[in-house]
This record gives C-alpha cells, sequence and structure tokens, in this order.
C-alpha cells in the first residue's frame, strides 16, 4: 500500500538535489561552459489555462509511450480519456488482391500507352486489397471522477501541463476548500497515476469513480479496485463514420481482447463498491493507479491469445503499489525530465507566460510577437513524441500519436506513409530523442514480413514493400482505394527515418543488423519493379504522385493513376544513395551495387515544366488541384537531400513550386503548413518559413497546441518542431549548416543540445542577428565540416571532442 506520507511538496520532489547540481556545474565545467551557459527557464514550458477543456481536444495529454491519457480539468465530474496504443479493430488477414499480379502487365501496358481510363478499371478490380479498409485505433475508455458538487462556484483555477517534468496539474478552490490532482503517466512503473488532494479533512465526500467505455465492456468493482474487460466485435456492415464513403468494413467477428484496471491504492477516508463504482468518502488524499493492456503481439502482428489482458493490468498495478507516491513521482521526473533538458531553445520574449496558453495563440492571431510561444511550441513537439514513441511503448507514433478518443477514429488513426508517418519522425534524432526512433524500427522489421508478400504475390517481386498506409496487423497492399492508395514506394520512403537514425547516431551495428535487411530488401523490390518506358527510362508503374490528381489530356478526365511521377523516383534516387555511401559497412553485394549503378543511370531526371515549377508527374500535365496539401514533387528539396544550391535551376524552381501552391490555397492542413517551414528552411529564407510558422500556430493550432489538420492529427505537431529545427541547424550533405534561416524576428538568442548527422551535439548562441558562440561536441570523432554565413570551418575530430569554431 503506498505511504501517506507521500503528499509532500511537488516542488521539492522535483528540484535538483545538491549533490547532483554540483555535478551538473562540475560537468559542464571541464566542457568549457559556465553554470549560466544555455540555461532553461522552466516556467516557460508549462501550458496552462483558466478553465477546463470543453471538448477533447482542448484537453492536455499525457503519455508514457505505451498509455496516454487526455485531462480535462473538470470541477463537477472530472473526465479522463484513456489509450492504450495497440487497440485496434481487425485482425492479421492477407489481403493482397489475388488477381493482381496477373493483370499487372495489362495494366502497366495501358498506363504506359496513356490509356488510364481502362487502366484504372482493371486496377479497381484487380489491385485493391481485401478488407480494404483499416479497423481503426480505438479508445480504451474514460476514467470518470465525480465530485458530486450539486452547487458550486470555482474559485483561482488552474489547469497546467509542465512538459519538463511531464505532469498534469489541475487546482482551484470550491465551497470554500481548496482542491488539487496531477496526472502523469509514469514510463517505469508503466502506470498513469492520478493523485487527489483536498485542504478539508474531508473534503472527498460520495465521489465516484467509474470506469466507461461506450461498447463491448464489462466492468466491475473489487477490492477498492474497478476491472474492465472486453473484445472488439465488428458487426456485419460495420463502417468508419468518419469516411462513409469507404463502405463497409472486412468481415464481421470478434477481434482483439483487451482490459484495463484502475485500482485506490491509498485514501484517507473509506472505499466502498458499488455495482461498477468506487465510491470515496470521508477522506482528503486519494492516489489511483490505472493501467490497461490487449492481447497484441507485435512480433507476429496478431493476436495472442496467451496473453491475458486484465493479469497484465493488474501485475503492473501490483508491482507501482509497493512504491509510494513520492518515489512513483521522482522515477517519472527522473526518467522524463532528463530527455526533455536534452534540448534548451530560447528564442526571446521571455514573461508571456503569466497570460494563459489559448489568450498568447489569441494575440498571435492578432499579429503580436511572441517568440516563446514558438519555443514552448517546439518543446512540445519533443513532448509528445517522448510520449508516444518509446519504452515501454513498442508500437510507433500513429497519426494521433497515441491519443484517441474514437471508436473509428479519423483516417483510422492508422499509418499513412505517403508523408505523415515520416513526418511523425523528422524531429526525432535532430532533437536529441534518438531512442524514440526505436519502436518505429521494430514496427518496420514486422511490417517487411507482410511486405515481402505483397512484393511476391502482387508485383511478382524479390524484397518488400507496402502502399500508403498500413495498421498494426501490417496490410502492406492497396488500402482505401486504388484512387487513394496506388503508392508501392511507400515501403521505400519509410527508409529515410531508418536510415537518418543511423545518420545520427553512427550506431553501425544498428545499420548492420537492423536498418540494412530493410534497406536491402526495400532496393530489390524497386529494382524489380521498375520497368522501361518507350523513351528507354526505367519507371515505377502503376503508382501516383500523393495524393494530387492531374487532368487527362486525351479525355479531360482527372486521374491520380500514372507512372514515374517525380516523388518515386526522387525516393529511389536517395535510398540507393543510402545504400551507395554504407555499402562498406553493410557488406552490401556488388551484383546489388551494379544493379543499383545501372538504375540510376535510367531514371527519369527530375523536371521544370514550362510555368518554371517542377514537374510533379512525368509528362507536364495541368494539375486539377494546383493548391493540393501534398507537395510531393519537392520530395528532393525537404526530406530528401537532392535539391540544394548546388543545383540552382532545380533550387529556384522549388521556391516557385511552393509558391505556386501558395496562390493556390496550399499549406491549408496543419502538416502542409508545417512541410513548408521545412522546405523554406532548406531554401535558407528564414522570412518566409518564419511566416508559415506563424500561420501554422494561427490557422492549424488547437488552443492545447496539438496541431489540426482539421481534425487533430499529430504530425503537423512533430513538422512544426522539425521546421524550428531546420532553421537553426542543417546537416545533411556532409555540412553541418549554422543558423541557415534565422528569421528577423527572432535577432537574440541560444539553443543547446541539437544534434547533426555524424553524430555531433551543438550548442550556439546568436545576438542581433549574428553568431556569438559555437560549441560542437563530436561523439563518435567524425570529420566535421561548419558552415556559417558565407564561412566555412573544416577539422578532423576525435571522439568526445569538443570543438570551438570562431566566425569572424
Amino acid at each position: 500500500m503506498i505511504a501517506m506520507r507521500s503528499f509532500t511538496n511537488f516542488r521539492s520532489i522535483t528540484t535538483l538535489s545538491v549533490s547532483a547540481l554540483l555535478l551538473l556545474i562540475f560537468v559542464w565545467g571541464l566542457t568549457g561552459c559556465t553554470q549560466n551557459d544555455f540555461q532553461a527557464e522552466p516556467t516557460e514550458l508549462v501550458l496552462w489555462f483558466e478553465e477546463p477543456a470543453a471538448v477533447w481536444d482542448h484537453a492536455l495529454p499525457v503519455g508514457n509511450g505505451r498509455l496516454g491519457a487526455m485531462v480535462f480539468g473538470r470541477t463537477d465530474v472530472e473526465r479522463i480519456q484513456v489509450n492504450e496504443e495497440s487497440l485496434w479493430g481487425g485482425s492479421n488477414v492477407n489481403h493482397n488482391n489475388p488477381g493482381a499480379l496477373e493483370n499487372l502487365p495489362e495494366i502497366r501496358r495501358l498506363i504506359l500507352e496513356g490509356e488510364i481510363p481502362a487502366a484504372k478499371e482493371i486496377a479497381n478490380e484487380h489491385l485493391l486489397g481485401n478488407p480494404w479498409v483499416d479497423g481503426s485505433y480505438r479508445t480504451m475508455g474514460d476514467i470518470f471522477i465525480n465530485f458530486n458538487r450539486q452547487h458550486h462556484s470555482v474559485a483561482n483555477y488552474r489547469r497546467e501541463l509542465d512538459i519538463r517534468t511531464g505532469v498534469a496539474n489541475v487546482a482551484y478552490e470550491t465551497n470554500g476548500t481548496a482542491y488539487e490532482y496531477r496526472v502523469f503517466a509514469s514510463a517505469p512503473a508503466d502506470v498513469i497515476v492520478i493523485a487527489l488532494s483536498a485542504a478539508h479533512p474531508e473534503g472527498f465526500r460520495e465521489t465516484e469513480i467509474s470506469l466507461q467505455r461506450v461498447e463491448h465492456v464489462t466492468v466491475w468493482a473489487e477490492n477498492s479496485s474497478l476491472s474492465m474487460t472486453g473484445q472488439i466485435i465488428h458487426e456485419e456492415g460495420d463502417y468508419n463514420p468518419n469516411q462513409p464513403d469507404y463502405g463497409a468494413f472486412g468481415e464481421p467477428g470478434e477481434f482483439m481482447k483487451f482490459a484495463s484496471r484502475l485500482e485506490v491504492v491509498q485514501f484517507d477516508g473509506t472505499v466502498t463498491e458499488r455495482d461498477s463504482t468506487l465510491i470515496l468518502d470521508g477522506g482528503s488524499k486519494a492516489i489511483l493507479l490505472y493501467s490497461a493492456a490487449t492481447d497484441y503481439d507485435l512480433a507476429t502482428m496478431d493476436f495472442d491469445r496467451s496473453i491475458d489482458p486484465l493479469a497484465k493490468s493488474a501485475g503492473l498495478i501490483h508491482r507501482a503499489k509497493t512504491k509510494t507516491f513520492d518515489q512513483l513521482l521522482a522515477e517519472h521526473v527522473d526518467d522524463h525530465r532528463p530527455m526533455m533538458d536534452r534540448v534548451v531553445l530560447d528564442l526571446g520574449g521571455h514573461g508571456m507566460n503569466e497570460m494563459t496558453t489559448d489568450k498568447r495563440l489569441d494575440r498571435l492571431k492578432e499579429g503580436e510577437r511572441d517568440p516563446a510561444l514558438k519555443a514552448l511550441y517546439f518543446q512540445f513537439g519533443r513532448y509528445l513524441l517522448m510520449g508516444s514513441s518509446r519504452a515501454p511503448g513498442v508500437m510507433p507514433a500513429n497519426l494521433q500519436g497515441i491519443w484517441n478518443e474514437h471508436i473509428w477514429a479519423p483516417w483510422g488513426s492508422d499509418y499513412h506513409v505517403n508523408i505523415n508517418i515520416q513526418m511523425n519522425y523528422w524531429p526525432a534524432n535532430v532533437t536529441n530523442l534518438d531512442e524514440t526512433v526505436e519502436p518505429l524500427v521494430r514496427f518496420m522489421t514486422s511490417v517487411s514480413k507482410f511486405g515481402a508478400i505483397t512484393a511476391r504475390d502482387m508485383y511478382g517481386a524479390d524484397g518488400w514493400t507496402m502502399h500508403h498506409t498500413t495498421d498494426i496487423f501490417g496490410k502492406t497492399g492497396v488500402m482505401d482505394a486504388v484512387y487513394w492508395g496506388m503508392f508501392p514506394m511507400g515501403g521505400p520512403w519509410m527508409m529515410f527515418p531508418i536510415y537518418r537514425h543511423y545518420e545520427f547516431t553512427q550506431d553501425a551495428d544498428y545499420l548492420r543488423e537492423k536498418a540494412w535487411p530493410l534497406m536491402r530488401g526495400s532496393a530489390e523490390f524497386i529494382l524489380d519493379f521498375l520497368v522501361e518506358d518507350s523513351e528507354g527510362r526505367l519507371v515505377t508503374v502503376p503508382t501516383y504522385s500523393p495524393e494530387n490528381s492531374y487532368i487527362h489530356p486525351q479525355s479531360g478526365r482527372t486521374f491520380k493513376l500514372t507512372y514515374g511521377p517525380a516523388m518515386d523516383i526522387q525516393i529511389i534516387r536517395e535510398l540507393f544513395r543510402y545504400i551507395q555511401e554504407t555499402a562498406e559497412i553493410t557488406g552490401a553485394d556488388d551484383e546489388l551495387l551494379a544493379r543499383i549503378d545501372e538504375a540510376l543511370r535510367r531514371l527519369p531526371e527530375t523536371r521544370i515544366g514550362a510555368d518554371g515549377t517542377i514537374m510533379e508527374w512525368i509528362e507536364d500535365y495541368e494539375e486539377d488541384e494546383p493548391g493540393h496539401r501534398h507537395m510531393s514533387h519537392l520530395l528532393a528539396l525537404h526530406p530528401g537531400t537532392e535539391i540544394t544550391p548546388d543545383t540552382p535551376e532545380l533550387f529556384d524552381a522549388s521556391r516557385k513550386t511552393i509558391e505556386r501552391r501558395l496562390q493556390h490555397g496550399g499549406g491549408h492542413t496543419g502538416w502542409s503548413r508545417a512541410w513548408m517551414v521545412n522546405q523554406y528552411a532548406r531554401l535558407f529564407d528564414g522570412q518566409e518559413a518564419y511566416r508559415n510558422l506563424r500561420l501554422l500556430l494561427e490557422q492549424s493550432t488547437l488552443p492545447n497546441l496539438f496541431d489540426t489538420h482539421p481534425p487533430f492529427q499529430i504530425d503537423g505537431n512533430f513538422g512544426g518542431t522539425a521546421g524550428i529545427a531546420e532553421m537553426l541547424i542543417q546537416s545533411h550533405g556532409g555540412v553541418l549548416h549554422i543558423l541557415p534561416a534565422l528569421p528577423d524576428e527572432w535577432p537574440d538568442g541560444s539553443v543547446k543540445g541539437l544534434k547533426g548527422r555524424g553524430n555531433f551535439e551543438v550548442d550556439f548562441t546568436w545576438k542581433d542577428g549574428r553568431l556569438t558562440d559555437l560549441r560542437i561536441t563530436s561523439i563518435s570523432g567524425n570529420p566535421l565540416r561548419v558552415e556559417y554565413a558565407g564561412s566555412s570551418f573544416e577539422k578532423n575530430t576525435r571522439p568526445g571532442e569538443i570543438i570551438r569554431p570562431r566566425f569572424e
């Protein structure tokens, strides 16, 4: 049982001990820094509000990688919505269309000869998977705490999330009594902790606690705990109401089993059970522990009926409750805060956090400056990635990270791999959160096994691939519709974050043992998938350019189905370069390298159209939607590395391409606007990057700083965080660029702990728009080349060496 002494002052728990502080000062002294260099402002990293969340996407998120919760902060009936990362509808089935391989030659012939309408008809029948709709990531339900206050007024209300500590806190006064509760998702304990307190010794009277879910569960109360068990059931004709045009989901039946448990492990009053509810009465302090589980197994991407979800949940709580609240909180903060504090960003504008976060957003929309809000937004993106993609979790962050209140979520809250999941991991390495990539690597390793079946059965190819989306059951065929899902380059594009993890960490064992098998299999698929067109070029077919449409010259109709679009070819060139650069480490065989060399020689070039923009398709088609949200044909600018100032015509055409998109209404979704921030940063245009960053916050950010597509979609948060990092540091092409896209609006600032490719950790300050101090730590001892404002610095480094280049 958790001891009563657990309610010590929170501030004292989370401050550094004297010995730890002295050690910190000593270590920094060894590296040539003073105690005051690159200091954080803790109060700046708090989201706070003066009223409860009215709706779900105004609530405050906590997460430990496996469990997530949204804290509403209500004073009458509190709602804490909860998630477990693997709770999905659907099942593991081979959904590849059995007619694909037989009809592939005819589909290819028709596309290459321009007979798109006929090709689309055959493709719809013989390429689309069955089932072709995923079963959606799903809510685990809600914890409700009914305080049973019939008439109450509230004063001194504050709801906050401290992203440095990962603790949500709600405090207020009602009926003359002060109340406070804290919620955090502990990674070390793998539970959600809820601490309730009242200033009055009997502040909680007839307080009812319940677990609820809208369907397919049984809930009961016993021994001061609540248990919920359930199973996903698909009825005949079930469909996702967010995408009703997609049609019914698969076959009816009983699928994933799941369970959750909540236990009152401390209360200084009485706890009684009433049906499926716990009643707290006559006390002032309570600790609640919550956990949840399913019978999903990532290794097989299927159910494992030997797993007992309720026993697993209860076991986690049993282990956690052997510790005091102080211990649970301290180990959580000791785990969470060092990860957050690896990067400290100061853009100026201190003192603005005396105003609530929602009011700061409103002021921004009115044209006011708030650089500290951009720094908070940057750190909030890191916080969300930590909360949705790390151990004890095993799944990567999905379209909503880990937070979802729906049974049928928008787009299934799935794993879209035609930009969205890739964007989720753009900030991972550069913002010093390498471990957040590990769930993605494990996931892709499992997916590739099913992708090999898709490659063989659909295309007669070796290796593996996937199309535009997948789920936790490893569906790699064409999903949703040929119109939306005909993207066999989804697998190769997913190699970007897999390889980037090596670029930043320089972990050769990781490259050989984990990344290389995935990269090799992806390359083998590409080499078998490419076919020769009438001009002797090697092209991809059938495919599309996500998710834009062109006007077919012969019929005047709009289509997506095509061959050899710019994005496909740019993906291939990038992946093949990765393989060439690391051949000595991976041991890539000569035959594979020779095939890659030959393919690279015959791939189409990225070309410029008549209007001066990058051509999206292999022909200079007219776009059906010139303001489209996707910027697929600029992959070579970002996140790829092919278009740089060293390719000046393509570099200039990239700018015109973005400008044309914007002129026609582009950037209207959160993630699309975030992509433009990164693209303008790659163009070394700090002013346009900043303008789009402002628009991202003004137009596509909810009061709790969640990104909105709309609706809520987390990729824009991650893309925005990556974009800010890209404005401050870039490291592709073997060069570390410092302040490559600094806007005038950030004249003074500092950053500590950003990472560069080659495994360099970088700290620097600037004043009046000029770099004043730069410190680079070479973790792996690689050659270093730095560029700033037209000047360069080069040095061969040793592991652990600290370099302080000077630029006049």
